[in-house]
């Protein structure tokens, strides 16, 4: 593969792209992004489904011109393509189980549903139903972070004493709805974690361009 053209990330603020960009600057790879802001209507939605036919961020451009799309996909990729970085176990590692399990969950149990809470018109038309329907996915999401947490026995990280590309993604959905100060109540387990990667020098930059801390953000 060509790596003399950079990464192009397909993404917004606040979205899932962040964890992505996070492990690009981690690894030290140069990337350039492209804001797309599907949510603000039919002309923005257009515009990506040139790149991603599903009208979602968010989706990659690697240097050799394909493009990935899915969240976990691409940071399982990332870590694998460039083991150096040592963000997630290889192959052989007997937590390599662990790692492709939480990372698929926290797409398939968690980050899927925001599909439905973004816009609960796509399944349901009466917006009388909306505040009922958003509420109990919220509970399920609060659910699926205490099976994680019960589940994991984290050490400085998550999957041992390496920040890896399953924290990046964590500490990303993590403080979506119902926000962070849930995650800590029904997941204490996983908070030190987290936190740590939160408070990464490496990435300190790229929070506050991307995802601020905001005074409070974590109550």
């Amino acid at each position: 593969m060509s790596e003399s053209q950079p990464f192009i990330v397909y993404g917004a603020s606040g979205s899932g792209s962040v964890p992505i960009e996070a492990a690009l600057e981690l690894l030290g790879l140069p990337y350039r992004l492209e804001e797309h802001e599907p949510w603000k209507g039919s002309a923005e939605t257009e515009r990506l489904a040139a790149i991603n036919p599903m009208a979602q961020v968010p989706a990659v451009r690697l240097p050799s011109g394909e493009v990935m799309t899915e969240s976990a996909a691409i940071l399982i990729w990332l870590a694998d393509r460039y083991p150096e970085g040592r963000l997630a176990p290889a192959i052989g590692d007997a937590r390599r189980p662990d790692f492709l399990r939480w990372m698929t969950f926290v797409s398939s149990a968690i980050y899927a549903l925001y599909w439905v809470t973004d816009n609960p018109s796509r399944v349901l038309e009466d917006a009388g139903g909306h505040d009922e329907i958003k509420a109990k996915i919220y509970r399920r999401i609060e659910s699926c972070w205490a099976l994680m947490g019960e589940q994991l026995a984290p050490q400085n990280f998550l999957l041992g004493e390496e920040i890896g590309v399953l924290d990046l993604y964590v500490a990303t959905a993590s403080r979506w709805s119902p926000d962070r100060r849930r995650f800590y109540e029904v997941a204490p387990s996983l908070a030190g974690a987290i936190r740590r990667t939160d408070s990464d020098p490496r990435l300190s930059r790229l929070w506050a361009r991307r995802f601020p801390f905001e005074p409070g953000w974590e109550r």
